[in-house]
């Protein structure tokens, strides 16, 4: 059990899950080779490797430590066999962008989480652009389609969605046909990073993104920062315990993915960033976090949007702040890995915090009686991690049903998450 001290020093996470995705998405349209360093090495990465592999690109072993190369003939081939896309709604919806410019026919799938997540949110845009998809009459998957000349596209999002917005522009940029897209609020950007750092045009006012292809698909020198949404279960692991401080070196300070860092200060936590700099039009430093005393929040629905990985880690931290807590505009976490919304209001209520669903709100009061109970994760990543971290707290009892689904996004998390307490002699 953690003394509930945190050792000192330097913590690293595995590279960032959005980045990875997309440099092996557009390396592998490239017509040459590419280097990728730091990549992540997860389920869902080796997801989109493995699939890519079928469409002709060749790719290295995501190995940890390992520089991942990747060999395009710039177009794909079709493939002999179904794509299955696994757990990653990034996997197929940035592929099914990709696929849209390409005169190839292919069917996607995934398992069963997977088959359940809304398509048509990206599909009828694409269907609008000229891309022939037949999904059965369902809105998921197994889905087939058949790409070739794209028209341009004006469209305007029903959420604020960084898959949305990115398929949509990797058509664009692989269909060589301007795109503008209006969405309800910003989402993270590195899809309009990389797409720049290939020279295409791509400019934001507002809440308006276009795109004009003048860029190509060349191949990529990629050094993939750690992934924020990972370091924050570390950070809020210091956060709760009762002294110490921790660094986590390295991590993407993208402005689109760290919005958790203000929602922490607003509960009273003392994190701090150092040390920024730029490597490939992405932004990186450290973070620090030091054990805290924290008080309720009232998260709106537009910061919301900008923190919806991290809601399940802010919502358990929210159940050892003082006071009540409101995280509003949840309907997406609806449609994630999981229904999470659901997920986090009974496993909280399940260890003994008091958690309830108004709309699509998370309402969470916090306390500091002993947590005790099992935690069905429903095979979410995200889930297990946070509940995980809430189980370092002394006196805790928590058992997570599933704890190895964590490797979907953090290979090595128990090993990570127990190397920063001290042990008891």
């Amino acid at each position: 059990m953690a003394s509930g001290t945190i050792v000192g020093g330097i913590h690293r996470v595995p590279g960032d899950k959005s980045i990875t995705h997309r440099a092996l998405l557009l390396a592998a349209l490239a017509a040459g080779r590419s280097r990728i360093r730091g990549a992540l090495t997860s389920l869902d990465a080796r997801t989109t490797a493995r699939v890519l592999r079928q469409l002709g690109a060749g790719i290295s072993p995501l190995r940890p430590g390992a520089t991942v190369t990747v060999t395009g003939r710039g177009a794909w081939r079709p493939p002999r066999e179904i794509l299955d896309c696994g757990n990653s709604g990034t996997t197929t919806r940035l592929l099914l962008g990709l696929l849209a410019a390409q005169p190839i026919a292919a069917t996607l799938t995934g398992d069963a989480s997977l088959r359940r997540r809304p398509m048509r949110r990206v599909t009828e845009p694409l269907r609008q652009m000229g891309a022939t998809i037949d999904d059965g009459g369902r809105d998921g998957l197994p889905l087939s389609i058949r790409g070739g000349r794209l028209q341009p596209l004006s469209w305007t999002l029903p959420v604020a969605s960084a898959q949305i917005k990115s398929a949509l522009l990797l058509a664009g940029a692989a269909g060589r046909v301007e795109v503008q897209l209006r969405q309800p609020a910003p989402s993270r950007d590195h899809t309009e990073r990389l797409l720049r750092y290939l020279q295409f045009d791509v400019v934001t006012a507002g809440n308006v993104i276009r795109l004009r292809p003048t860029g190509r698909f060349t191949p990529l020198a990629v050094d993939v920062p750690g992934d924020p949404s990972s370091a924050i279960f570390l950070l809020a692991a210091a956060l709760l315990a009762r002294r110490g401080r921790i660094a986590v070196a390295g991590v993407g300070l993208n402005p689109t993915r760290i919005g958790y860092l203000s929602v922490l200060a607003a509960m009273g936590a003392d994190v701090a960033v150092t040390e920024p700099d730029e490597q490939g039009g992405e932004p990186r430093g450290t973070m620090m976090a030091s054990a805290s005393s924290l008080t309720a929040v009232d998260v709106s629905a537009a910061e919301s949007a900008g923190v919806i990985d991290e809601i399940p880690m802010l919502a358990c931290l929210a159940a050892r702040a003082r006071g009540e807590s409101r995280f509003a505009g949840l309907a997406e976490l609806r449609v994630k890995e999981s229904d999470r919304l659901a997920l986090l209001a009974r496993n909280l209520a399940a260890i003994g915090a008091r958690a309830a669903i108004d709309g699509d709100a998370l309402i969470v009061a916090g306390g500091n009686r002993p947590l005790a109970g099992k935690v069905v994760t429903g095979g979410d990543h995200r889930i297990a991690m946070a509940f995980a971290v809430l189980g370092t707290l002394p006196r805790a009892r928590i058992v997570v049903d599933d704890p190895a689904c964590a490797a979907v996004s953090f290979p090595g998390f128990d090993r990570a998450l127990a190397g920063l307490f001290q042990r008891r002699p």
